[in-house]
């Protein structure tokens, strides 16, 4: 038997996190899939956690908890098949480190993920973007915070993890411009050049941050580094406010994410290139970015004006004469049978 804990340890902190150059939030997200699964399993064999086998995690078992997340738990097919490819990616790991367990290995990794439905990113329009940047109050220091921060997640696309992390030394001020290295999953890097009025929020900011030790931009009202559930809840609050003059506003899930996609569908309504589009986001495979085609109404309208659809025979309908239908409709003008006497 072989003790399964050894071997998630290394695979979490050494092939993620070391190898892979996995970020933390993809880690975390990992290492949130190992806790059910070993919960369930745990449950199942009546031991704890610390005493499971690695021969304990065959097929059948991981689709048995794969059952039991969307019936027990309501998990979507999205986040089942999340769950897997996180049990697949350390079953993959473990086929050099264990070789006895190919077999299971394999049967485990042939296990498929449900189809899901394509959806369309959930964005804002032009007026909500303007209501949420005008929510701030300018004339206080939280208020000028959150407007460089709103500003800056919209026009340059940050993920969240992207803008709580951004630090002193990433910003440069070059003559009306302003430049943002940007550190991306992956540790991947990209640099945005952004507009004088983007600066100038943040220039409004650092005016008024004060000397903290901390190395990142936005601070927290106890001068603390802002997290990203702080940043939700400034976005949660703001858009709140923003839904006075966007009713509309009310019935979204305006979440960190929902800037970014917004950020994307401008740069892609302006520029009409999906590869520029990709490099602004800083994603890794073009394909990733095909999804904002979906919610781009100006390419159905392109296509709509560079086709031309199959005509049809010409008429007009012309309803016949009330009389004459009626003398058309059976028994509906004819006299009754005589009857003899």
């Amino acid at each position: 038997m072989t003790p399964i804990a050894p071997h998630i340890t290394a695979f979490l902190q050494k092939r993620l996190a070391v190898e892979r150059l996995a970020s933390p939030h993809t880690c975390d997200t990992y290492a949130y899939a190992f806790q059910l699964l070993f919960e369930f399993m745990g449950k199942k064999f009546g031991v704890a956690p610390a005493d499971l086998q690695l021969e304990q995690m065959d097929a059948p078992l991981v689709l048995e908890f794969l059952d039991h997340l969307q019936k027990k738990r309501g998990n979507s097919a999205r986040t089942r098949n999340a769950r897997l490819a996180a049990i697949r990616s350390f079953m993959r790991f473990i086929e050099h480190r264990v070789p006895s367990a190919l077999e299971q290995v394999l049967r485990v990794r042939a296990i498929a993920p449900q189809k899901t439905e394509t959806r369309i990113v959930r964005h804002l329009t032009s007026g909500e973007q303007h209501a949420l940047l005008d929510a701030p109050e300018p004339t206080t220091r939280l208020g000028i915070r959150d407007r460089a921060m709103l500003h800056l997640a919209l026009t340059g696309g940050l993920r969240v993890s992207e803008l709580v992390g951004l630090r002193l030394d990433e910003v440069a001020f070059n003559g009306r411009y302003i430049d943002i290295r940007v550190r991306g999953k992956g540790r991947r890097e990209r640099v945005l050049t952004l507009w004088k009025s983007v600066g100038d929020a943040i220039r409004a900011w650092l005016a008024v941050r004060g000397d903290a030790p901390a190395p990142e931009v936005f601070l927290n009202a106890w001068a603390r580094p802002m997290t990203r559930s702080g940043f939700e809840r400034v976005l949660a609050r703001h858009v709140s406010v923003a839904a006075g003059r966007f009713p509309a506003l009310r019935e979204k899930r305006v979440s960190p994410h929902v800037l970014r996609h917004s950020c994307a569908l401008n740069t892609l309504q302006a520029t009409r290139d999906l590869r520029k589009v990709s490099l602004w986001l800083g994603h890794a495979n073009i394909k990733t970015t095909d999804v904002y085609l979906q919610a781009d109404p100006t390419e159905k309208l392109e296509a709509l004006a560079a086709m031309k659809p199959p005509s049809l025979r010409p008429g007009k309908f012309r309803p016949p004469d009330r009389l004459i239908a009626a003398l058309r409709a059976p028994k509906i003008m004819r006299s009754p049978t005589p009857v003899n006497p």
